[in-house]
C-alpha cells in the first residue's frame, strides 16, 4: 500500500520511467512542477500547488483508499507526471478511480504511456484490484488517447459528472479490468 514514513517506495521500473510514492522531500520539486504546468492542466485537473495542499496530498496517501504515485523521468530525475488511484473499493467491487497529469515539458514523449503501464501492473498485481476506471472530459483528446493505448475501453458518458474549475463538467467513463490487461 502507500508509503508510510519518509522513504519513497519504488513501485515499478520501466526503461525510461520510475514509479514511486511521493515523500515530504518532494514538496519543492512537486510544487514547482505543478506551477510550471498550470496552463497544460487547465481545465482538466487541479493538482496541489501550495505547501498545505501538498501536505494534504501526502496525508491522503496514508489511508487505504488512496494511492499517490509519481512518474520520475529516469534520465533527469524530474517528475514527468503523477497518478492517483482513489476511492479504492474492496469487497466484491475491487475498483479504483484513476487520475493523472503530465508535467510541462514531458508530455508527448511516451513517458506517461510507460508510466500508466507501471500503474496498472501495480493496481492489478500488487493491490489485486479487478477494475480501474478513468473519467475524462470529452475534449481532452490526449488523455483519452493515453488510456486507449493502455487498453481501456469507453463505457459511457456521464453528464455534469465532476465539478472542475468551478463548473460541472461532462465526462466519458473509460475502464479496464484485470482480464483485459495487459492489452494484446
Amino acid at each position: 500500500m502507500a508509503s508510510r514514513g519518509r522513504a519513497a517506495k519504488v513501485l515499478g521500473r520501466g526503461p525510461r520511467v520510475l514509479l514511486r510514492t511521493p515523500r515530504p522531500e518532494d514538496q519543492e520539486h512537486f510544487l514547482e512542477t505543478t506551477r510550471r504546468s498550470r496552463t497544460l492542466h487547465r481545465p482538466w485537473v487541479a493538482p496541489p500547488t501550495t505547501p498545505d495542499a501538498f501536505r494534504s496530498y501526502l496525508q491522503r496517501n496514508e489511508g487505504d483508499d488512496f494511492e499517490a504515485l509519481l512518474a520520475i523521468d529516469r534520465d533527469s530525475g524530474h517528475i514527468a507526471g503523477a497518478f492517483n488511484l482513489s476511492q479504492i473499493f474492496r469487497g466484491s467491487f475491487q475498483n479504483a478511480y484513476l487520475g493523472y497529469w503530465a508535467a510541462h515539458g514531458f508530455q508527448g514523449r511516451g513517458l506517461m504511456t510507460e508510466a500508466l503501464g507501471l500503474v496498472l501492473a501495480y493496481a492489478f498485481r500488487t493491490l489485486k484490484l479487478h477494475r480501474v476506471e478513468a473519467n475524462i472530459q470529452p475534449d481532452n483528446a490526449a488523455s483519452k488517447a493515453l488510456v486507449a493505448r493502455a487498453g481501456f475501453r469507453l463505457e459511457g458518458f456521464s453528464p455534469r459528472y465532476l465539478k472542475v474549475a468551478g463548473r460541472w463538467r461532462d465526462h466519458e467513463r473509460w475502464a479496464i479490468t484485470r482480464e483485459e490487461w495487459p492489452p494484446r
